[in-house]
């Protein structure tokens, strides 16, 4: 014990984790606190501040000479960060599905990220242990990115529908109000006692969240291997999240091309996975791995940040063109 704290960045790990959760404690006891809908400066400001809080992270990472590290934390922490914007959206159209009133959301969304959380935390032990013992579950982990990319990019499915079978099958079994009873999950009217759609709301954030979890893990160790690294990209990616809802909200739907960058970044990391596990796989010859491209990190970090601008870009321009269409016409 003495020597692993004897290691200034088994230290800079310990002393880090404790702040970033105490952090991440207190800005959600904020909304028990003060419970109000930010407005779009305030959002902004925080979102800035998270951010920022990020990359002097990744800066004391390379000043402390491990650049490697640092890269690593950087491309994880976009990836995540990538994915729990798409992750947002979905929570907008869940809100807006069950006509959630404003004054709840930030209720919801709390519940929502502790859940995110909770079961990314769950994923990153189960995780880690696997592939410890079991390298070649990088190709699992391959194949599972390449179709979550792939679904993302081509699926005709209805990402509108607010309500999946699980919930269907709960309206025909149990009583539900049609009405929100303030933040209450169950009321008792004449005697008898429902559910109310606070219940449904909080059962399809935490089934999104599962969901995003499964797709994120496999990302994030798709850059590092490293737990730290993995929890830290995680917090961050999460910290924030409840005022960059408010303060992208309106805009998320404007983005068309949003879900095309998240595949791709998805794709390119499917396919570094499968090469890595070519590489630490011992029933192949040496003769063949050797042959093995490897991506780096730095090539890693590179195409995730082109990957997010490009479609970033590519969805602004098609948000003007859609303005500017109805005034040709006039």
């Amino acid at each position: 014990m003495q020597e692993f704290f004897q290691d200034p960045y088994h230290v800079f790990e310990v002393v880090s984790s404790v702040v970033l959760v105490l952090i991440l404690v207190a800005d959600l006891l904020m909304v028990i606190k003060r419970p109000h809908t930010p407005s779009m400066k305030e959002a902004s400001l925080w979102v800035a501040f998270y951010v920022g809080l990020a990359l002097v992270f990744a800066g004391v990472l390379f000043a402390m000479g491990d650049a490697e590290h640092g890269g690593q934390f950087l491309a994880g922490w976009l990836t995540e960060y990538s994915l729990s914007i798409d992750n947002l959206f979905v929570f907008v159209i869940i809100m807006s599905g069950f006509s959630v009133p404003k004054k709840y959301q930030q209720q919801v969304l709390m519940v929502g990220i502790i859940l995110a959380l909770i079961f990314r935390g769950i994923f990153i032990v189960a995780g880690s242990a696997i592939i410890e013992r079991f390298i070649e579950v990088f190709f699992l982990f391959g194949a599972f990115l390449l179709w979550t990319a792939w679904r993302q990019a081509f699926s005709g499915e209805d990402d509108e529908d607010a309500e999946n079978g699980f919930i269907r099958f709960l309206r025909k079994r149990i009583n539900i109000t049609d009405e929100y009873h303030e933040n209450k999950l169950r009321v008792t009217i004449d005697g008898k006692k429902f559910f109310t759609p606070m219940l449904i709301v909080f059962i399809a954030i935490g089934t999104t969240d599962i969901m995003f979890a499964l797709d994120s893990i496999p990302a994030i160790f798709g850059i590092t291997q490293d737990p730290f690294l993995v929890f830290t990209a995680n917090v961050f990616a999460l910290m924030g999240l409840r005022q960059l809802y408010f303060l992208l909200g309106g805009l998320l739907d404007k983005l068309p091309y949003l879900h095309y960058g998240i595949a791709a970044i998805l794709a390119f990391i499917g396919v570094k996975l499968f090469l890595h596990a070519l590489h630490e796989t011992e029933w192949l010859p040496e003769s063949f791995t050797s042959q093995v491209p490897v991506i780096t990190t730095w090539q890693s970090l590179g195409f995730i940040v082109l990957a997010m601008v490009v479609a970033t870009v590519a969805s602004l321009i098609a948000m003007k063109r859609t303005q500017e269409a109805p005034l040709r016409r006039d």
